[in-house]
């Protein structure tokens, strides 16, 4: 095998490394609806609001047309989140468990916590 066949394998074992890695294996455990509730310590900053999302197969998705929501949650129920509405955007990372979860959240001048309950 010469020098571009030993790149070649490298890059395409570090292809299905990466592959194996970024699916959400048995994420499915948290497959369903949830309502997440925002809370910000800053005055200024959105608080009190609830958010409904879904996740199937792992990936997250929005419940709402007026925010986009884009995430994954791991095997273990590690969730990240990336949520989106007009030109305002908050990313937010935590845990879930079967029936619920927390975290937190900051945007480009806000940031709190989240927590969440399974519809």
């Amino acid at each position: 095998m010469g020098h571009r066949g030993k790149i070649a394998f490298a890059a395409g074992g570090l292809l299905l490394a990466g592959l194996t890695i970024g699916t959400p294996a048995r994420a499915a455990t948290f497959d369903g609806s949830w309502n997440v509730q925002i809370a910000s310590s800053n005055v200024a900053c959105p608080s009190g609001a609830t958010l409904s999302i879904g996740i199937n197969n792992g990936l997250v998705a929005s419940n709402n047309t007026a925010v986009t929501a884009s995430g994954r949650v791991a095997e273990a129920g590690a969730i990240s989140v990336t949520l989106s509405s007009g030109l305002k955007r908050a990313v937010g990372d935590g845990r879930l468990s079967a029936t619920s979860g927390s975290g937190t959240w900051h945007g480009a001048m806000c940031s709190g916590t989240w927590t969440a309950q399974r519809s």
